[in-house]
């Protein structure tokens, strides 16, 4: 045995993992749009972080809790033995709000009210999940809905003694929190969802938005997402939210890219393919043809149309391109891993 591997090995497996044992590709959960996958991974068909975590802030009703609830249910039809924990502190999440969202079973709600309780369920969580062997451990996610409600010990009993002061230890133990949950999802391969507020932050020189709850998450979350909206109406009726989500942080994919989704209300969810038809225009996948947008094989239709019967337009082939288009968009370097990849290909 190698002198190195003899020092690895009586470190344990647990802490080092050789070159050739470490997992070649990012693992990722399909978000159920396909815009979204490319702001976020760089791939239509990539999604948010399959063991990391994935923070989705905004200002107050910007349909955090819808965005959520929407990536759950995705999450749960394509791991049809998985389950999801879900971390509710605002008290938001209720049986008939499921129901809508088609979400009906393996689904946990979890009350936490402070951040020492989230951290103890949590960890508890994951701690008898790592008991199980790996091949017998189901899919699992993890939502926690949300950072900014959640209080400390200490703030609670500050309160109930009628003390006005501010808990200054707050945002060390969420930063602590977190620190350690970061590494355990890792280990274990879940994912998460955070959802957090945002606020103004004043004196800025530029209008700057920041996330509640200090810089715990900041720092550990993979990808940090900010929310804005607006209505999606039919006719008269309005029917879900327009969401714009722009990537304020970023492993996988570029920063300060901005995309629009569309979310509807009921058990739909996420629309699949809203956004598509921009990316194809950018990339000259569909051109445009005065009203109309001309496909591949020459026929022009209206972007309704297309958005009203998707499965008929984004073909195979067209998204195949329109994911080549996703890493040229959103990823750093994407043109020269392209032009490389044509160039090995021409050869």
């Amino acid at each position: 045995m190698d002198f190195f591997d003899k020092i690895a090995k009586e470190v344990g497996e647990d802490y080092i993992t050789h070159v050739d044992n470490i997992k070649e590709h990012e693992t990722y959960v399909d978000t159920g749009s396909h815009i979204f996958n490319a702001l976020v991974s760089g791939s239509v068909f990539g999604g948010v972080s399959g063991n990391r975590i994935t923070a989705i802030a905004g200002e107050t009703s910007t349909g955090k809790t819808y965005f959520a609830t929407a990536v759950v249910k995705n999450f749960l039809v394509q791991n049809p033995k998985g389950a999801v924990f879900y971390f509710d502190t605002e008290g938001a999440i209720e049986k008939d709000l499921l129901v809508s969202r088609g979400i009906t079973g393996r689904f946990y709600k979890v009350d936490v009210a402070t951040v020492e309780e989230f951290r103890h369920q949590a960890y508890k969580i994951l701690d008898n999940y790592m008991k199980e062997p790996e091949e017998d451990r189901r899919p699992m996610m993890f939502v926690l809905d949300s950072l900014g409600m959640m209080s400390t010990t200490k703030e609670t009993e500050d309160t109930l003694n009628d003390k006005q002061v501010r808990d200054m230890t707050k945002s060390q133990l969420i930063k602590g929190t977190f620190r350690i949950l970061t590494s355990k999802l890792a280990k274990a391969n879940v994912p998460m969802i955070v959802t957090n507020h945002t606020y103004d932050v004043i004196g800025a020189y530029h209008p700057t938005k920041e996330m509640g709850g200090g810089s715990g998450l900041k720092y550990s979350a993979s990808t940090i997402i900010h929310l804005s909206k607006s209505k999606e109406k039919d006719g008269k009726e309005i029917i879900g939210n327009i969401i714009k989500a722009k990537t304020n942080k970023s492993r996988l994919s570029k920063e300060n890219q901005q995309v629009e989704i569309r979310l509807f209300y009921d058990e739909r969810g996420l629309d699949k393919y809203y956004g598509l038809p921009q990316l194809a225009l950018k990339y000259g996948v569909f051109e445009k043809a005065g009203s109309y947008l001309k496909m591949p094989d020459g026929k022009k239709v209206y972007e309704k149309t297309i958005l009203g019967e998707p499965e008929k337009y984004f073909t195979d082939d067209v998204m195949r391109q329109l994911d080549a288009a996703a890493k040229l968009e959103f990823t750093y370097g994407g043109r020269e891993d392209t032009s490389d990849d044509s160039e090995e290909s021409s050869t």
